[in-house]
């Protein structure tokens, strides 16, 4: 558990990540500090119909680009299009992202939390 208090407490936050540790140690930490998860998703196709499911209860979420071969932009076009903030988690430099999605925050891999959870406030905070 983390000692700081990142105001997160209750949002809830889609996890989209295709490597199921990855994806379940992230959701373990992230609950710990008090987020709601919602997921992990690790198709396109299951993160789409959480986005559809959960319709206006997504606070945030955190998207792996590369899920098996299959880069994550239409998920992220889903959320951007219901004005819900995400970040990128990636082990790719900046180059390796279409250029229309340079300017949303990444945290590269392996995961600092402190990081994330700082992300994660600033961008859900215009929600709250």
């Amino acid at each position: 558990m983390m000692d700081a208090d990142y105001g997160l407490r209750g949002r809830r936050v889609l996890i989209v990540e295709d490597d199921y540790f990855v994806a379940s140690n992230l959701a373990q930490m992230l609950e710990e500090i008090g987020i709601v998860i919602v997921g992990p998703a690790g198709t396109l196709k299951a993160a789409l119909e959480l986005i559809d499911h959960f319709q206006g209860q997504l606070d945030g979420a955190v998207l792996d680009i590369n899920l098996r071969g299959e880069r994550v932009y239409p998920v992220a076009d889903a959320l951007a299009a219901r004005a819900v903030p995400f970040l990128f988690t990636t082990g790719y430099d900046a180059e390796a992202i279409h250029t229309a999605y340079l300017d949303v925050p990444r945290c590269e891999k392996p995961i600092d939390l402190r990081r994330l959870t700082r992300i994660l406030e600033e961008t859900t905070a215009r929600n709250y």
